[in-house]
């Protein structure tokens, strides 16, 4: 289902922003033009019309940014306490609070998520600043016992690693950055943040924010540009000591070469395949819904989405039914129109990259049952996609084992749990994963049995960060949240003193 297109507005507060002539870097505090002067045009998926200008930041921009986050590290910020910094991210989360509003507008116009669900991300935006709050003041080294002849006494330390280089994605960064922006914060570090072409303009807010909330010049900095090119300078530039990267494994291909400069620290969450399992004694009322938004929600543009949704033969009649029932419950719709639950993908490119793997499905030998064409008519020229599912799937068609990164879920039928672990394991990727069933032996088998980075049961796409995530294979490396996160952004310094 759509709604109709009609002509949504921002709030007041949203459009001052939005109606700027050019949106500059941001670095040391201070809002600048890129150095060759040239810019770049963001889009509004929901009517393909351009939205802003941003300035076009290349080697010299990022030199300048680097530059001012490795003053600063060496400055008065790396004499706050760890009090200081913990009053500094609970500061942010009130802030964040009472700016959300604004926030979610702007990211809603430049990259097409409906502001009703960005609106339910509030709570585990301000989780995850609470949660960064609570670490700053927990780090800690030890105190070794030790072999060494004589009165030695041993310790570790722990300090932050320097200047770091947040390169963000387009599907999420207003809630995406702060997996960043926290753990600087706490630790001590610097930032330099290079968000997509594709949107930008959440994180060039949220920047300005922190700087009026009271984060000191040169320690959180913006540079918006290409990925080719700001992109690219921030991974490979010598004076960056960590990568936190968010993105498609070619690219992060890309960003491991770089970063062999100075032999960078990385992070890197990367592509998915994820396979989400529904058992044939699966509670198909919560199954159900929850299969379909693990593919959905966002418009498909989730790194871990389940788009392999294995169903065990003797449901999938059943499943498949509930599963169009519950697609003629969505609506299709402006980023800003409240009675949207899905928005448009992000460019005319990922259009056409959606609408390309719908007829690879098809060529394949694939049924497609319901979706497959582009959304115009009352929705105008926006970047729309019907929420499309195919059947007769194996696990070596294209649709199966490629990322699609659009709203397309293929069924895959299994009989029995040993096949679905087998079918779930046959990828390249090990990002996310699900099992619906109501024997817990059964899900325990499943959740043992799948090589991935993490598991639901009976769920999809909850994250915590007093838990974390991470991937493995070919998805990536490094956790999102958890103890071992703030590990990554500080190195462990060994110190022994004779008496």
């Amino acid at each position: 289902m759509t709604t109709t297109q009609q002509n949504f507005a921002p709030s007041e507060q949203a459009q001052r922003f939005l109606s700027r002539d050019e949106h500059h870097l941001l670095i040391d505090g201070e809002r600048v033009p890129a150095a060759s002067g040239r810019t770049l045009s963001t889009t509004n998926p929901s009517t393909g019309e351009v939205l802003a200008r941003l300035a076009a930041g290349d080697q010299a921009d990022v030199d300048r940014a680097v530059l001012a986050a490795r003053r600063a590290f060496h400055g008065q910020w790396g004499c706050w306490t760890p009090y200081e910094r913990q009053a500094l991210l609970t500061r942010i989360g009130q802030v964040l609070d009472e700016r959300f509003e604004e926030l979610i507008e702007i990211e809603a116009l430049d990259m097409g998520a409906p502001v009703s669900r960005l609106r339910n991300t509030k709570p585990a935006l301000l989780k995850m600043v609470s949660f960064f709050a609570a670490q700053a003041a927990g780090i800690a080294g030890e105190t070794l016992m030790n072999g060494i002849p004589g009165e030695v006494t041993t310790m570790t330390l722990k300090a932050p690693v320097g200047v770091v280089g947040g390169i963000i994605p387009w599907n999420g960064p207003l809630n995406g950055q702060f997996w960043i922006i926290g753990a600087v914060l706490a630790s001590g570090c610097t930032a330099v943040l290079k968000p997509s072409e594709e949107a930008s303009l959440s994180v060039l807010r949220v920047a300005e924010i922190l700087h009026e909330a009271g984060v000191p010049a040169g320690v959180i900095n913006v540079v918006t540009g290409l990925g080719k090119e700001a992109g690219h300078a921030l991974a490979a530039h010598p004076d960056v000591d960590r990568i936190a990267f968010t993105g498609s494994t070619q690219t992060g291909r890309i960003i491991i070469e770089a970063s062999t400069s100075n032999i960078k620290k990385l992070q890197l969450e990367l592509g998915g395949k994820s396979a989400d399992i529904v058992c044939a004694d699966a509670d198909l009322d919560k199954a159900v819904p929850g299969a379909a938004m693990g593919v959905f929600a966002n418009s498909g543009q989730i790194c871990f989405a389940g788009t392999r949704v294995l169903v065990q033969r003797p449901v999938v009649e059943e499943f498949t039914e509930r599963l169009l029932a519950f697609m003629d419950t969505l609506r299709v719709g402006h980023s800003l129109d409240d009675a949207a639950t899905l928005g448009p993908v992000v460019s005319q490119p990922q259009l056409d990259k959606v609408l390309s793997y719908i007829d690879v499905g098809r060529d394949d030998g694939a049924e497609l049952l319901c979706g497959g064409r582009r959304l115009e008519g009352e929705l105008g020229n926006g970047y729309f996609v019907q929420p499309s599912v195919f059947t007769g799937v194996t696990n070596e068609m294209r649709i199966a084992r490629e990322e699609i990164f659009g709203p397309v879920l293929s069924i895959l039928p299994f009989d029995d749990v040993d096949e679905a672990i087998a079918i779930a394991n046959d990828s390249e990727y090990g990002l996310g994963g699900a099992v619906w069933s109501q024997n817990l032996s059964t899900a325990l088998r499943v959740v043992h049995g799948v090589h991935t980075g993490t598991m639901w049961v009976n769920c999809y796409g909850y994250i915590d960060p007093l838990v974390g995530f991470g991937g493995t294979k070919m998805s990536g490396y490094g956790s999102k949240g958890s103890a071992a996160h703030m590990d990554t952004y500080l190195y462990t310094k060994s110190v022994y003193i004779e008496l």
